[in-house]
């Protein structure tokens, strides 16, 4: 898969995790988007690392997206940990 494949694969993961976490997002839409790119790069290494289960070449893969959404929610997460604004 090439790079502009990880990165309609992170685009789509972006979405689909903003749909899975609902809520109000430190970085708006641009912000969710690019976490959702890098989300698809992260949770496609570390399933290539630590997960023993390398990422196919084929962008409708199962595990694929399963890393990619995966790997944004973590993401996503850890965004809203650091820079979410508290609730009085």
């Amino acid at each position: 898969m090439s790079i502009i494949g990880w990165i309609v694969l992170g685009l789509a993961a972006g979405v689909v995790a903003k749909l899975l976490l609902p809520g109000r997002d430190p970085g708006g839409f641009i912000g969710t988007t690019l976490i959702g790119i890098a989300g698809a790069f992260t949770g496609g290494w570390i399933s290539a690392r630590w997960l023993d289960h390398p990422i196919s070449k084929h962008f409708f893969d199962g595990a694929t997206w399963a890393a990619a959404i995966g790997g944004s929610l973590v993401l996503l997460v850890v965004h809203r940990i650091l820079f979410g604004t508290t609730r009085d």
